[in-house]
């Protein structure tokens, strides 16, 4: 089984959390490859048998040009992604029948409207994926973060339970 996590990144976090993700699928035996949203190849190879997509939620779901622009005006630094973004990607994605998938949002811990996971896992179901577990969101304390304590360890727990799950449909 081979897996493929792509991810959109404003400060960062959405990366960390994306490679503990996959941290997670490695430890269970999965294959397993990161990539930023700008440098995804347009869709995963036919061999990849689980698609993670994830990204930062902006204005109560997935991230626009402008809202990417927005963040990265208020940022310290420079940003992770910002000329394309999940959704740009999710648009284009060719239509796929026996491939399952996931998405994970990164938003601040406050209880907030909207999820960029689940409007991404809903453009998923469209092109074809089965959806492996529900949509999961991780917390940053602030606009930049840092992620809340004990994040990661739970990306990465949530990887590892992806993992079981693929496992567990394709042997049923």
């Amino acid at each position: 089984m081979r897996a493929f996590v792509v991810y959109e990144s404003m400060f960062g976090n959405t990366r960390t959390i994306a490679e503990a993700i996959a941290r997670g699928l490695k430890v269970e035996g999965v294959a397993v490859e990161v990539t930023e949203v700008g440098h995804a190849p347009p869709a995963p190879d036919e061999d990849v048998g689980l698609v993670v997509v994830g990204g930062p939620t902006h204005a109560f779901g997935l991230s626009r040009r402008s809202t990417r622009a927005s963040a990265g005006e208020k940022a310290n630094g420079p940003t992770v992604s910002s000329d394309v973004g999940i959704r740009d990607w999710l648009d284009d994605l060719p239509h796929r029948s026996r491939a399952m998938a996931a998405a994970f949002d990164t938003h601040i811990d406050k209880r907030v409207p909207g999820s960029a996971a689940r409007a991404a896992e809903r453009l998923l179901r469209r092109h074809g994926y089965g959806i492996a577990l529900p949509a999961e969101s991780f917390f940053v304390s602030d606009l930049e973060g840092p992620l809340v304590d004990g994040e990661v360890e739970r990306a990465g727990r949530w990887g590892g339970q992806l993992a079981a799950t693929i496992r567990a449909t394709s042997m049923g």
